[in-house]
């Protein structure tokens, strides 16, 4: 099973609120996010599947931040960038353009955030571009 470190693109064409479990409501504005997060458990990258599962309406379980926004039927998943066997998830999300969602998909590190949030697309997919590896 391939491991690494990813980052999903979302896009919110219109301002939502949602609940994100613990964190509690948050509004995200319109425009573009960037979630970086690690594969390195037993499933490896299937992981970014299930995001998809999600994304698609075709799973109902929440168990990270990100499942939340994922979850909203106004939120699409665009595309994937992956780095197969590297362990870059904090410097990822730390390094990309934008504006950080306080806490965000941070519970189990120092960061302030490992969601993103910028106007413009391509702002973020070249950044994400030079950060990983691949795109799926």
């Amino acid at each position: 099973m391939t491991k690494g470190t990813y980052t999903l693109v979302l896009s919110v064409p219109t301002s939502i609120t949602i609940t994100v479990g613990a964190l509690g409501e948050r509004t995200f504005p319109a425009g573009w996010y960037a979630y970086t997060g690690s594969a390195f458990g037993p499933g490896g990258f299937s992981r970014i599947d299930r995001h998809r599962e999600l994304a698609a309406g075709e799973r109902d379980t929440r168990h990270w931040h990100i499942d939340y926004l994922l979850g909203s039927p106004d939120v699409t998943l665009e595309t994937v960038f992956r780095s197969p066997g590297a362990d870059r998830e904090c410097a990822i999300a730390q390094a990309l353009p934008g504006e950080p969602i306080a806490a965000f998909g941070a519970s189990d590190c120092r960061c302030d955030s490992h969601l993103t949030h910028v106007e413009t697309r391509d702002v973020l997919v070249d950044a994400l571009a030079d950060a990983h590896d691949e795109r799926e």
